[in-house]
């Protein structure tokens, strides 16, 4: 093997400096610019407004990340969140709105609860000072309180859900980080039109497809059919698709106070399941069922059974898939079943569109196709 000469070796040396340096420049943050104090009102102006959950609690000490919170641990208040993330100033107007129940409330949020912020949400994006909102959740039933904002609220700007899986107070917490994020996705006028929006951990997923998948981890909210549509990435904020589902401002529910809906409860299909326990819904006055089936979205003998004593007293029924993953079909058994299919929609989301749904209707063409749409 011949040495290398000097200058190979000198040559040899700089390229390998050049691809550093240009790996080095392609992981380069750049930083924040600072607000002008001259020109305040050049930054969007954004609403943060706090629903509570886990990115509002706080734990006796940094290494408690799984049992925080209670009536005894003060609450992370909104004005905290502004205190310590000063860096918020440099991306928005900050404004604060506290729709957090009580501590010592017992009960767990309510249809009351999730109509007194929909309301709040129309009247903010009706505000033509407002440019976007963040709504902080907890993170368990965040996404279908998202899904529900997405068909009531009348918006063309982002409404962006956050939330974190580690109290505020936990050692390496993602709070900070995703409200940081979820401020960004508000204040971007890339995020228009776009309806109702969730982010943590940097993935942009719409309202209508994402779901929790684990209990504890960071990479938790997914959309698992569809994917992200856009990341909060430390450069910029960036989209790669639309949604084409009809939403907030194209949503025919859009801008309504609603005072009540229908009831509508969910079955969940598995071996043996028994039809008595959807007997059991409609005699507590239930106007929909969801059924969240097996495989393509089948139910057992016992539950179709159950599913046509229903259907008898005027109950409508939508069929889901406990799979979590692809659609349920029009198939012309369904059809003749008269069951809904309720597409890839999650169950408790599929539950908050029939809701909105009969309000309007009970034929289940119309039913069909809203659930087509949505």
């Amino acid at each position: 093997m011949t040495p290398l000469s000097f200058h190979s070796l000198r040559g040899l040396l700089a390229g390998m400096f050049l691809l550093g340096a240009a790996g080095a420049a392609a992981q380069e943050i750049p930083n924040s610019i600072p607000p002008d104090p001259a020109k305040p009102d050049h930054l969007p102006h954004v609403v943060l407004m706090s629903m509570g959950g886990t990115i509002a609690s706080r734990a006796a000490d940094r290494l408690n990340i799984t049992n925080y919170g209670g009536k005894d641990v003060p609450r992370v208040d909104p004005q905290d969140w502004v205190h310590d993330l000063p860096e918020l100033n440099n991306i928005a107007r900050i404004t604060l709105e506290d729709f957090r129940p009580a501590q010592d409330r017992k009960v767990t949020e309510s249809f009351e609860d999730l109509e007194k912020v929909a309301k709040r949400l129309n009247e903010l994006a009706a505000d033509p000072d407002v440019d976007g909102v963040v709504v902080t959740h907890g993170t368990n039933i965040m996404a279908e309180v998202a899904y529900y904002m997405d068909l009531v609220v009348k918006t063309h700007k982002p409404i962006v859900f956050v939330g974190s899986q580690r109290p505020w107070t936990g050692l390496s917490g993602d709070g900070p980080l995703n409200l940081y994020n979820a401020a960004r996705v508000a204040a971007s006028r890339d995020a228009w039109d776009k309806g109702v929006l969730q982010c943590m951990n940097q993935y942009i997923n719409t309202a209508r497809d994402v779901m929790k998948t684990s209990a504890y981890r960071m990479q938790t909210f997914k959309g698992v059919d569809a994917g992200a549509i856009g990341f909060a990435d430390p450069d910029g904020v960036v989209f790669y698709r639309e949604p084409l589902r009809r939403h907030t401002w194209q949503s025919e529910f859009a801008g309504v106070d609603y005072t009540s809906v229908p009831a509508v409860e969910i079955a969940y299909g598995y071996q043996e399941a028994p039809g008595y326990l959807i007997d059991a819904m409609v005699e507590h006055g239930v106007k929909g069922i969801v059924v969240d089936g097996t495989g393509a979205g089948s139910a057992t003998y016992s539950q179709n059974e159950a599913i046509k004593r229903a259907q008898d007293k005027g109950v409508v029924v939508v069929m889901t898939t406990r799979t979590r993953s692809g659609r349920v079909q029009d198939t012309p058994r369904r059809r003749e079943s008269k069951i809904v299919p309720g597409d890839n929609l999650q169950p408790e989301k599929a539950r908050l569109l029939l809701q909105l749904a009969l309000t309007k209707t009970t034929d289940l063409g119309e039913i069909k196709r809203i659930f087509d749409e949505y």
